[in-house]
C-alpha cells in the first residue's frame, strides 16, 4: 500500500473552490499528478471531509451527480487508507507526542501507514518531520536568495 505522498482535504477544497487561481493550479497539479502516477493517496477521513465540505459550502457548486463523478474519478483512485483500530491507536500516540488535534493526528497516522514520505497540508507546520514523513505546505512560496 506504499505511496509517496498523502494529500490532505484542503488541497481538494482549493481545487474545487478555485477562489485563488494560484492555489487552485497547485492543487490541480498535485491531484492530477498523484492520480496519473499512482504515487499519492488519501484516507477515509479525507473522503468524508471533502464530501462534507463540498455538500455544505456555497463556494463549491457541485450538484449530486457532479459530486458522485468527482468521488469516482478523483477521490476513489487515491483512496488507500481505511479506518482500523491500529490507525486510531497510532493517531492517539501522535496526538500525545506532538500535541496535534486528534483529526490532524489521524491524517498523519494515515500518511505514515501508507508509507508516505510527504504529507501535503497547510494545517500543520511546514517542514516538520514525523518519522519518515515530512509535512509540506504546497502553497508556501519559495523565494530564492
Amino acid at each position: 500500500m506504499s505511496a509517496e505522498s498523502f494529500i490532505d482535504t484542503n488541497i481538494f477544497v482549493y481545487q474545487l473552490e478555485r477562489v485563488d487561481t494560484r492555489e487552485a493550479e497547485i492543487a490541480v497539479r498535485l491531484i492530477e499528478d498523484g492520480i496519473a502516477t499512482g504515487t499519492a493517496c488519501i484516507s477515509f477521513q479525507v473522503v468524508q471531509e471533502c464530501l462534507n465540505v463540498v455538500l455544505r459550502k456555497a463556494q463549491i457548486v457541485l450538484d449530486e451527480n457532479e459530486m458522485r463523478k468527482y468521488l469516482q474519478s478523483v477521490l476513489a483512485p487515491l483512496f488507500r487508507v481505511q479506518p482500523s483500530i491500529h490507525l486510531y491507536h497510532a493517531a492517539m500516540d501522535i496526538q500525545l507526542r506532538y500535541q496535534f488535534s486528534f483529526y490532524d493526528s489521524l491524517i498523519v497516522a494515515a500518511a505514515l501507514e501508507a508509507g508516505c514520505k510527504t504529507l501535503y497540508s497547510e494545517d500543520l507546520q511546514h517542514g516538520q518531520r514525523i518519522e519518515q514523513l515530512t509535512i509540506q505546505n504546497p502553497f508556501i512560496e519559495v523565494t530564492s536568495q
